[in-house]
């Protein structure tokens, strides 16, 4: 019988488990050498327990963070062994997309398996058929990079060179991958590390029994904000434009059932899985609705297995959110992601209007520029857009919203690591829809190449504008451009030096009637630029 943990007691220790796994991202963050990771921040950790269940994560990527259970999973079939490190980034064995690797080892301070340290990063190349591994006309995964299912890159303590150097023969960035992999291992060994003084400070069974204790707290906590909402059936319908492909819509339908303590998400009627790369596996849309039902909640639940126990995802085999290998699914983990987000949240909008917002800017506009050959390098960035209006105020300007929790590279840093210039960096004047609440603006960044290079687009919202809610009118749709000159929401193309790539993000959809904003607000809009005169 597990020893009871107090309230007070359990509060203190729910807190140190967290910053187990926020000391782990900063580990990680501080020692990594690729800007998407130590400037933008492109990664995850989080403590496990000994059966694979999710203790406690660090408040990083929600896509990242609700996809590692699987990974977990996937880890535990390979019998893992105290000092061992697995790495994988295989989507159809505990992956999200391949250049998101993961990092599983047991915590074991004294020698017996007490949990699982997960770090999860997006490396900025992992091979394929384009510099970044981003392709935009994939058609299937083996063109995406290096496929790695849950392979032992530490063996009782001591490092395997033999798959260290497998994968850096398939990156063109050997010297920053190995940077990068180093970092997450040593997140991990701080994790083990800070278990132990949790083990020293409390013992073990008290230890053991707070993992069990927080799990029941957030599970109470979740099913008791569930018994709130409104009971019944609640559908909605989006698309994705275009696959990478073709330009056609591809339709994401989810129905959300809410029946007292539980929720079910329901995505019969999606689309069959695609030839191109937005297919995206079980664990995102899983990640996804996980997300918005911590939103429509309370955010202040500590995350954890818990927090999902009540949530039932059901989505068909061969569908998009669902796809069989060897399906491509880059684009998957980046966009679909958010349009699962969006159509979820628009069904629970019926449910819980009071709780739910505008839609934000719906895509994280990737970018990816990079060459291979001698001076090869590798650019990746996600880029923010315009937040939604809400029940309670205005939608955010310029940030990531949804599925992604990153920053923006700052310039000095894109600058001095990468052939590249940027030559305007800044707000998009009158790109938030008007409402009651106005959604936030988008942005602009546009960066010249400096030498022959590849740029892969993978972009959303281009052609279909993030929607109002509540009476509030649409956010303006995004552009993307090569040298002025439009190009699809998806695209991987060539370019020569000189020339210059422009990303013009969406707005966030408007909250509530336009003709209710004060007129007060309204004139500082036209000051602070919010709307172009």
């Amino acid at each position: 019988m597990s020893e009871e943990i107090d309230a007070v007691t359990l509060e203190i220790m729910r807190n140190q488990f967290e910053s187990v796994a926020e000391e782990m991202g900063q580990v990680l963050v501080t020692s990594a050498y690729s800007p998407n990771i130590k400037e933008r921040r492109d990664c995850s950790t989080a403590l496990f327990d000994a059966d694979g269940r999710l203790v406690a994560q660090a408040e990083h990527i929600p896509v990242h963070l609700g996809a590692m259970p699987e990974a977990v999973d996937a880890v535990l079939d390979r019998d893992p062994e105290p000092g061992d490190v697995f790495v994988l980034n295989d989507p159809f064995e505990g992956g999200t997309h391949l250049p998101d690797v993961t990092m599983v080892s047991p915590v074991a301070p004294d020698g017996e398996v007490l949990g699982y340290a997960v770090s999860r990063a997006h490396h900025a190349d992992v091979g394929g058929m384009a510099p970044g591994s981003m392709p935009a006309g994939a058609r299937e995964i083996f063109q995406e990079g290096l496929r790695l299912p849950p392979t032992r890159l530490v063996a009782g303590g001591d490092p395997v060179d033999d798959v260290m150097n497998l994968l850096l023969a398939n990156v063109r960035n050997p010297s920053e991958r190995r940077a990068d992999l180093r970092a997450q291992i040593a997140a991990n060994d701080r994790a083990e590390e800070r278990v132990g003084d949790l083990v020293a400070d409390h013992g073990e069974e008290r230890v053991l029994a707070a993992f069990d204790a927080v799990m029941d707290y957030s599970r109470e906590r979740v099913t008791s904000e569930l018994r709130e909402l409104p009971g019944g059936e609640f559908a909605a319908r989006d698309v994705l434009e275009g696959d990478g492909v073709t330009d056609d819509d591809v339709p994401i339908e989810a129905t959300v059932t809410v029946d007292g303590d539980t929720l079910t998400v329901d995505f019969a009627g999606t689309a069959d899985q695609v030839a191109g790369n937005v297919n995206a596996p079980l664990a995102v849309a899983k990640s996804a609705v996980y997300f918005v039902v911590r939103c429509v909640t309370d955010p202040e639940i500590p995350p954890n297995a818990g927090c999902y126990a009540p949530i039932d995802v059901r989505v068909p085999e061969g569908s998009l959110l669902n796809p069989n290998p060897p399906a491509a699914v880059v684009g998957g983990n980046v966009e679909t992601s958010q349009r699962v987000t969006d159509v979820t949240f628009e069904a629970l909008a019926e449910a819980a209007p009071e709780r739910v917002p505008a839609r934000g800017q719906g895509t994280m506009n990737n970018l990816i520029i990079g060459s291979s050959g001698a001076d090869s390098f590798a650019y990746y960035e996600t880029i923010g857009g315009g937040d939604g209006g809400r029940p309670s105020g205005d939608g955010m300007d310029g940030v990531h919203v949804g599925m992604t929790n990153t920053l923006n590279t700052p310039v000095e840093a894109l600058e001095a690591e990468y052939p590249l210039s940027v030559e305007e960096y800044g707000l998009r004047p009158g790109s938030g829809g008007d409402g009651r609440y106005r959604g936030g603006l988008g942005m602009v960044r546009s960066v010249t190449v400096e030498t022959d290079a590849t740029v892969s687009l993978l972009t959303e919202r281009r052609r279909h504008a993030p929607p109002g809610a509540a009476g509030g009118e649409d956010g303006a749709v995004g552009r993307n451009l090569v040298d002025g000159e439009a190009v699809p929401a998806k695209t991987t193309r060539e370019v020569a030096a000189g020339t210059t790539v422009r990303v013009e993000t969406p707005g966030g959809g408007g909250w509530g009637d336009p003709a209710e904003r004060d007129e007060e607000v309204r004139a500082a809009d036209r000051e602070d630029g919010k709307v172009e005169e």
